[in-house]
């Protein structure tokens, strides 16, 4: 029984150390893209781009440890500042701080 436990937490485990790592993909994917359309002006698809990237590393950031876990919390401040300038239609403001997340969600995923 002991042996079975032991098996079953290690997947537990690896399992989580995947999930928080596909987030994390994701993340930096849609950060990315709310770069190009920060970039090109289109605040809207920036906004959308940039809530769904936050989406993603809320839950990444909820299984990483460490160094990666700062990165992670600090592109999440990032993408929260985005957003909080996108909304207020400073597309200028919100890309530099997408550009900052995706620079934070690179380092974490080292």
């Amino acid at each position: 029984m002991k042996k079975l436990t032991s098996i079953c937490t290690g997947l537990l485990l690896v399992s989580a150390a995947v999930f928080a790592e596909d987030h994390s993909v994701a993340a930096l994917e849609q950060a990315n893209a709310a770069v190009v359309y920060g970039e090109a002006g289109h605040t809207s698809h920036l906004l959308e781009h940039a809530k769904t990237a936050l989406d993603h590393l809320l839950a990444a950031s909820i299984t990483a440890k460490g160094v990666s876990k700062k990165y992670l919390e600090d592109a999440v401040t990032e993408l929260q500042e985005a957003i909080d300038h996108g909304d207020m239609g400073h597309v200028g403001a919100a890309t530099k701080h997408a550009k900052a997340a995706v620079r934070d969600i690179k380092a974490g995923n080292k």
